[in-house]
């Protein structure tokens, strides 16, 4: 799975289209028209013997093309590095993918022949801009019509995975340890979730190796969690605030009211664009309810409506009616570190003004000042970064469409390169001008029954593996 469990994700989690990838349907399809090509070359028995500018005329003695035997090796081009994700499941595709059919159709898989190697998820991938001192995190020797179509999907798992962690890791970095709560399901197609949870979950957990940090991945949707034993977790949306006509309070009570006590209550509290008073108003409320049940002696009920946090999520084109303008009006317009200070303030102080016994007001200072502030809406790193830097007392961030960014900066394309080939009993370097076969210190050999030890660990019967 990753360098922090040091296991291996197989295809009982990533359940592969197998039949229709082996034929294609996930390739480019000049890759199908090599194929092709080749297989039809080494029915007619097709050998090399013209010139090569490469190899001595020695070496060139009835070469089968069609059987050539080649190294491929795969990698990033993101720099400074890439947080590499998607291994796992690139090599589920080898392995189930690599063959060939003949000519009654039936296929007859290969990956035996292959000699790979391969790095785990989690480790980083330096890239200074050279593409002649590359890190790879696959390399693979084997003849080369049996894996030729699976140059595309494989490149397509690494490239966003990858992307992905990476986004998340630097976004990470930029909060300083503070959660990132992952909310981009909602910007991309629902079969990506799972794949982007796991990115999202890798990224944390190395967030944590590097930084001693104790982070946990909270994701949105069930299917985010799915590769790695996750689940979606979440609150109340601004939809069912309108059905409660506009009353944020009576929304929470009930939401609390009817949620287990393991959810966390995290107030949604922009919906009439009055963060501060939203938030007095349902901190009180939630008090009231929680100490009425607690002096009851019902203590399970009561944590019910422990309120773990507001959030703050105003639209970029508002500014909040606590705030008053500044010279620079754009300075407050949607969640900004004024505003959150402004409600940060308010609820350390609210239980001053509450009409409760001297008995509970310690009780009542603890529970405003435990509400964590949640903040949502156009966050990037470079923002987080500034609210940061101002000291800004924001607790987590919510963040969705910047950790699938894939600009200038973050684009994260890998790359497969035929890096050399074998002639007879000898490798010879054949890539491409500007290219070389590269090592990586993090690649570890993978063994041709990797699987069934692997499934053999999880406890899946070898049967179910076909």
């Amino acid at each position: 799975m990753s360098i922090f469990n040091g296991r291996r994700l197989t295809n009982t989690t990533f359940k592969l289209d197998v039949e229709r990838m082996r034929r294609g349907w996930y390739s480019d399809k000049y890759f199908e028209n090599v194929g092709h090509m080749l297989e039809t070359l080494g029915r007619q028995g097709y050998v090399f013997r013209v010139d090569s500018p490469r190899i001595a005329d020695g070496h060139l003695d009835n070469i089968s093309i069609a059987d050539m035997r080649v190294e491929v090796q795969w990698f990033a081009r993101r720099r400074p590095y890439a947080l590499v994700a998607g291994v796992d499941k690139a090599l589920s595709m080898l392995y189930h993918c690599t063959g060939i059919f003949d000519d009654s159709g039936e296929f007859s898989g290969t990956w035996g022949q292959l000699n790979v190697e391969a790095v785990q998820d989690g480790v980083l991938a330096h890239y200074n801009g050279d593409p002649m001192v590359v890190r790879p995190v696959i390399k693979v020797r084997g003849i080369y019509r049996h894996f030729a179509l699976l140059e595309t999907p494989t490149l397509g798992i690494l490239s966003r995975a990858s992307r992905i962690a990476t986004n998340v890791y630097n976004t990470l970095v930029a909060a300083r340890g503070k959660s990132v709560l992952f909310f981009p399901a909602r910007f991309d197609v629902h079969e990506v979730q799972a794949a982007d949870g796991y990115a999202y979950d890798i990224a944390v957990q190395r967030y944590n190796k590097d930084h001693q940090g104790h982070l946990k991945s909270f994701v949105s949707t069930d299917a985010q969690g799915d590769w790695w034993g996750g689940f979606g977790g979440g609150t109340v949306p601004h939809a069912v605030i309108a059905c409660f006509l506009g009353n944020t309070t009576e929304a929470m009570l009930c939401f609390a009211d009817t949620q287990p006590s393991q959810v966390p209550r995290i107030a949604l509290v922009d919906f009439n664009n009055d963060c501060v008073g939203t938030s007095l108003a349902v901190t009180e409320a939630m008090f009231d309810r929680y100490r009425m049940l607690k002096s009851q002696g019902n203590e399970d009920e009561a944590e019910k409506f422990r309120l773990f946090g507001v959030r703050l999520d105003t639209s970029s084109t508002m500014r909040d009616t606590a705030l008053e303008p500044l010279g620079d009006p754009d300075l407050d317009l949607g969640v900004n570190p004024r505003l959150v200070v402004a409600v940060r303030k308010a609820l350390d102080r609210a239980w001053e003004s509450w009409d409760i016994p001297s008995t509970w007001q310690e009780e009542a200072r603890s529970y405003c000042r435990n509400v964590r502030i949640v903040v949502s809406g156009g966050f990037i790193p470079e923002k987080i970064a500034r609210f940061e830097s101002l000291g800004t007392p924001v607790d987590i961030y919510g963040v969705g469409s910047s950790l699938m960014a894939n600009d200038s900066s973050t684009n994260t394309d890998f790359t497969a390169d035929v890096t050399a080939i074998c002639v007879g009993d000898e490798w010879i370097p054949m890539a491409k001008s500007g290219r070389q076969s590269c090592d990586n210190p993090d690649l570890a050999p993978i063994a041709i029954d990797y699987v069934v030890h692997e499934e053999a660990r999880n406890g899946v019967l070898e049967e179910d593996l076909t």
